[in-house]
């Protein structure tokens, strides 16, 4: 017995010693390129180093009193049943730790709520299964979406370094301006994550919560959702780019030009051959996740668009469940995700894809006016 009780201490602190030949504890946290982050990357350290000393402290205890004070080596037990001074000590020390605790808590706590006087705002939204991105007062907004290929997904092809981190259009906010996200979602609850920035927030229907970050390093930061939300949850990834003060204001221009671009677009005499190559791109996007790249879907869940009664005959059916989706249904409402241009451009490609051929064609100002007539 005494072989085990000094064998087992001794085993945990090789293992820890040879846990600290390693340069980057893998387990740990990140530390992160925010203040904020940074901040609660120390106040996870300092807990855990005072957790460690009381467990040290009161195990050592433990263990020296069942060694030093064992039956066979004729030990006693004592009979007092109480001690006033060690009453006060054993809540006098809790108390001391706490306090050292709540300190730094605290004051890391109120940073990381504190989201007013921000330089840019972005309303952030959660959909199934992809992120948007709405800067407040400036007109741009856009979606961001998977673009892992699915031979990837699939294991046909090798995973590319940043496999299930990757989207068309990341996130793009300026370096050392004050960016505060405003969190909501559409359909069910995600959460908004970016582990560089210590921001994990969730994302909930009818309600908007708010975060911050403030980032002081160029580059590209990547997270992901981080809440249980459908069959394809691990597939929004977050992926935010964080560029010079000059480069982002050129950004922004752009972004603000192909918006009036887009614009102008709905009023466009469009031909059947652009709305269906159009329509190909965003279905491969915002569609072919469930309904599969070939239109065959996995029934019953996913049904099929190949031969579809709906997809070939009533085009006002098809509008009307692109436009609100089906409710106690996988499929989502796309009137708010997709502009009145793509949703024209999707259903036209879908009745004319597959061997559907219907030769129809539905114009964006069509979609414009289903949803004024709402």
């Amino acid at each position: 017995m005494l072989r085990a009780a000094i064998t087992w201490p001794v085993g945990l602190f090789l293992c820890a010693l040879g846990l600290s030949a390693n340069a980057e504890w893998g387990i740990n946290m990140r530390r992160g390129v925010t203040d904020v982050s940074q901040s609660v990357f120390d106040l996870h350290m300092t807990i855990f180093w005072i957790c460690v000393v009381i467990g040290v402290v009161v195990f050592g205890v433990m263990f020296w009193s069942m060694l030093m004070h064992r039956k066979s080596n004729d030990s006693k037990p004592a009979t007092f049943h109480e001690h006033v001074g060690v009453e006060i000590l054993w809540t006098v020390i809790p108390l001391v730790i706490l306090i050292v605790m709540a300190v730094p808590a605290t004051k890391t706590l109120i940073d990381i709520y504190d989201a007013d006087e921000a330089d840019v705002d972005i309303l952030v939204t959660g959909y199934q299964w992809r992120w948007q991105y709405q800067y407040v007062g400036e007109g741009v907004s856009f979606f961001s979406t998977l673009t892992t290929p699915r031979d990837e997904i699939t294991n046909v092809s090798a995973k590319s370094p940043d496999y299930l981190l990757e989207v068309d259009n990341p996130l793009v906010i300026p370096v050392g301006k004050k960016v505060r996200f405003l969190v909501t979602a559409s359909d069910v609850i995600h959460s908004w994550w970016v582990p560089d920035f210590a921001v994990k927030k969730d994302a909930i229907p009818g309600f908007i919560n708010e975060a911050w970050t403030r980032v002081e390093e160029p580059g590209i930061y990547r997270g992901q959702c981080t809440e249980l939300c459908g069959k394809d949850h691990g597939f929004m990834p977050v992926v935010v780019q964080v560029l010079p003060q000059d480069e982002y204001d050129t950004w922004l221009a752009e972004q603000k030009e192909a918006a009036a671009k887009e614009a102008e677009l709905r009023d466009k005499t469009w031909t059947l051959d652009e709305l269906v190559e159009r329509g190909e791109k965003v279905y491969s996007t915002a569609c072919a996740s469930c309904h599969q790249p070939n239109g065959e879907g996995l029934p019953p869940m996913f049904p099929a668009l190949k031969g579809s009664p709906i997809v070939t005959q009533d085009m006002a059916a098809h509008l009307d469940i692109v436009l609100h989706g089906k409710p106690g249904t996988a499929m989502a409402a796309f009137g708010k995700q997709l502009s009145e241009v793509d949703i024209a451009a999707v259903i036209t490609f879908e009745r004319n894809a597959w061997g559907n051929d219907t030769g129809e064609m539905l114009a964006p100002v069509d979609v414009l006016n289903a949803k004024q007539a709402q």
